[in-house]
């Protein structure tokens, strides 16, 4: 049984203060892709970015049959809507990589880590946005692939498209666009943000990137992102836009004008259902089989969009009733299809035996909570894949003890005791950053 043991002495948390901007970064980061594989305890690990969470249905199906010949038969969905296959043998690099080209999934093998995007994946098919942002991501996606340049970027630096309803903006883009409801779009960096025209949005996230790259050599500490720029080292946004893309031949300045920088909403994942003509669903702790994901084919639109928050959304249903029908067929198949479901928002690292570094087997040990905040469990306190914002941190600290943290800023106040899933409940439901620990 899960208890909670007697609440740790609380502690002033201060989030608007980031002590890594004072770390140097003397190499470049070892975020694992679909080429460069990552060595874990279960096999190697192969991350492949899906700009968007896009893919057809003969690329999904192309995954679902990696998963099963190479790796350990299950795909594992992360919190930037990409995929990873665990449990590779030694020698499928060659093999993996070919099927991934041959599918349309590495469209450049230089470019294949930085392709970090998320995108609105409810945009277009609800009444709720003002811009297509999928058609904006290709377009990205495209510019970056077509840049030498861009391969300095980290594997880590993130554009988040946000069509304007607030669900993507606030998980922690490097490079954020929202797009207005008269044709134009903000786009944010840091604090600092500017408006420009709809259509020319990609080209200015784009241009940010490259503002990014020039503050990092200038800064001289490595910096993987915007906000490990140190104290007095800035994205000059205006000046990027009025260049255009530095090195980019035929780019032309943008037109920008002042914003005022955009509140950023609590991210938003899509409920479980039937939203219009498509079906949303979530996958327990992020991790389905190959049978499971095959449950999600055939495709009506030939497209799956992977969210950010370990869920798909499949468009394209000819009526209601096919749309429910498939509903129906994924929970069989085991995915979260109820809005009520105590696993929506939880999520968990690999955990043991498959990770060296942690302290327990998260998965099983993990339990379900009733709404409110995101929750993670993690293994060890690199807190791999948790959410971005105000979430709840469930960390392993050995001896099958857990510390249970809600980061929703102000000052640390200590949790109720009670069995584990108690406090985690509790620290769902909490207004205010607490922290506490437990124990199995």
């Amino acid at each position: 049984m899960l208890a909670a043991m007697p609440p740790s002495r609380a502690t002033s948390m201060k989030q608007g203060e980031s002590p890594i901007r004072d770390r140097i970064r003397d190499r470049g980061d070892a975020c694992p892709g679909a080429l460069r594989l990552h060595r874990a305890d279960d096999g190697a690990l192969a991350r492949l970015r899906l700009p968007a969470g896009l893919l057809t249905g003969h690329q999904a199906s192309v995954l679902g049959d990696a998963a099963e010949r190479l790796a350990d038969g299950n795909l594992s969905v992360t919190s930037r809507g990409n995929i990873e296959l665990r449990g590779l043998g030694e020698s499928c690099g060659a093999e993996l990589s070919t099927l991934l080209a041959d599918a349309g999934l590495l469209p450049s093998e230089r470019h294949e880590r930085v392709r970090n995007i998320v995108a609105s994946p409810l945009a277009t098919l609800d009444r709720l946005g003002h811009a297509d942002v999928q058609l904006w991501a290709r377009e990205l996606d495209g510019l970056l692939c077509a840049e030498e340049w861009t391969t300095a970027l980290s594997g880590r630096f993130l554009f988040a498209l946000d069509d304007g309803r607030g669900d993507v903006a606030g998980l922690g883009g490097d490079v954020t666009l929202i797009a207005e409801s008269g044709g134009t779009a903000v786009v944010r960096v840091g604090s600092h943000a500017l408006r420009v025209p709809g259509a020319a949005a990609p080209r200015a996230a784009l241009a940010a990137a490259g503002a990014f790259l020039a503050a990092a050599r200038e800064a001289g500490n490595g910096a993987w992102r915007v906000r490990e720029l140190p104290a007095g080292h800035t994205v000059d946004l205006a000046g990027a836009l009025r260049r255009g893309t530095e090195g980019t031949e035929g780019s032309d300045g943008i037109d920008a004008e002042p914003a005022a920088a955009p509140h950023l909403p609590r991210p938003a994942a899509p409920l479980p259902g039937v939203v219009g003509r498509a079906v949303a669903v979530g996958a327990r702790l992020g991790r389905v089989t190959a049978a499971q994901w095959r449950a999600l084919l055939p495709a009506p639109a030939d497209e799956l969009r992977v969210t950010p928050w370990r869920g798909l959304v499949i468009p394209g249903f000819r009526d209601d009733a096919a749309a429910r029908a498939r509903l129906t067929a994924l929970a069989d198949a085991g995915y979260l299809t109820d809005p009520g479901s105590p696993w929506l928002g939880v999520g968990a690292c690999t955990g043991r035996p498959g990770c060296a570094k942690s302290l327990a087997d998260v998965r099983a040990d993990a339990v379900p909570g009733a709404g409110g905040l995101p929750v993670h469990w993690s293994g060890c306190e690199r807190r791999c894949g948790h959410p971005h914002g105000e979430w709840v941190d469930v960390t392993a600290i050995g001896d099958g003890r857990y510390e249970v943290t809600a980061h929703t800023g102000g000052t640390a106040v200590p949790v109720n005791g009670g069995t584990l899933t108690e406090t985690v409940t509790t620290a769902r439901t909490t207004s205010a950053t607490t922290t506490t620990t437990a124990t199995r």
